[in-house]
């Protein structure tokens, strides 16, 4: 597998105001600068990246989202959300693009936070600690991983013991991508993607996911679909092929059926990317696309060596910032037996 990218500097912030400026202090570390780090009582989750391996987009509804049919698989890169008493809700970032990280109201994981506790009455007095390692904006669903996991963290470390129900509930109401990020797995959304049905899947799938520089605006991708389709989208089917490849784990008919609709929008908005797609389908990946509204590439390969090949010559391309390997099927967040327990890609 892949090495992990070198972690950046740790950042910290408090405040529960959407978009309000935080305070910086300390180095980002639990218990620094006088806030509470006692692990004894720290619940950390991992939760799983995404790719869709269908996205089909629909007319914009009268709310202004996009009917979807998503074929969303959870894969093996992970973030970590850890949960420890405080005053007052808080939160640090550790790893690839913190600084792209927002540490406000705004953050999903603090809306996740604050939502749960405006669920059972309570005040959100919590730090959160997230150690990225899912690309930020690279359209593999690393903010609403996020959400899911402080969700989950908060239930745990609150004693709340919330209904699997409710935690869905609140996961729809904080994005469309967060109900997946809980479940893992395979699953067809529909809606916005948020009304979930489970999908068996017959073996393990090998990945290369090649991150761009910067990152895309999921609403700007979807300005850009709408201006591209002009009125010619029609009401989003899942494949049937599709769904049987994944049931059968067969990864050719599997390469043969990936498809996602906002890959033209996200070309349209970054033309080099176009390059990297075609680097690794040369480089005998079986099928290649843009992973949900990018700029993120991802490549199914037909094994692991395969997946090993790909991003070797990705890398030695140039034409991405790193290329990781994983495999999918994942499962959805869940709470680590400990701090030292570790499932992330090594």
């Amino acid at each position: 597998m892949s090495p992990d990218p070198s972690p950046s500097t740790p950042r910290t912030g408090t405040g529960s105001a959407a978009g309000a400026p935080l305070r910086t202090s300390g180095s980002g570390e639990p218990g620094d600068g006088g806030r509470p780090g006692d692990d004894s009582t720290a619940v950390t989750v991992q939760v799983p990246a995404k790719v869709n391996v269908q996205l089909a987009v629909g007319p914009p509804r009268a709310d202004g989202f996009h009917e979807l049919a998503n074929v969303f698989l959870a894969v093996g890169l992970y973030d970590r959300v850890t949960a420890r008493p405080a005053e007052r809700l808080e939160l640090g970032c550790t790893g690839p693009d913190a600084d792209r990280v927002p540490l406000d109201g705004t953050n999903l994981a603090a809306r996740a936070a604050t939502a749960l506790a405006a669920r059972h009455g309570i005040e959100p007095a919590v730090r959160l600690d997230i150690e990225k390692d899912i690309p930020v904006a690279g359209g593999m669903a690393g903010g609403s991983a996020d959400a899911a996991g402080a969700l989950l963290a908060c239930d745990a470390l609150w004693g709340l013991e919330t209904p699997r129900e409710q935690l869905l509930e609140i996961c729809a109401e904080l994005g469309s991508d967060v109900p997946f990020s809980l479940v893992g797995g395979a699953a067809l959304g529909r809606g916005r993607g948020e009304r979930l049905s489970v999908l068996e899947v017959g073996a393990e799938f090998h990945w290369v996911f090649a991150t761009a520089d910067g990152g895309l605006s999921t609403p700007a991708v979807y300005r850009e679909f709408d201006r591209l389709t002009g009125s010619a989208a029609s009401e989003p089917q899942p494949s049937e092929a599709l769904l049987a490849a994944l049931r059968r784990g067969d990864a050719e008919q599997l390469a043969a059926c990936l498809a996602n609709d906002l890959e033209p929008a996200a070309l349209s908005l970054r033309p080099e990317l176009a390059r990297t797609l075609e680097t690794g389908r040369g480089a005998g990946a079986a099928a290649a696309l843009v992973s949900g509204s990018g700029p993120t590439c991802a490549f199914l390969a037909k094994s692991a060596e395969g997946a090993e090949s790909v991003a070797g010559a990705l890398r030695e391309a140039g034409v991405c910032r790193t290329a990781r390997t994983a495999t999918g099927p994942a499962p959805g967040a869940r709470v680590l037996p400990d701090r030292t327990a570790t499932n992330r890609t090594p």
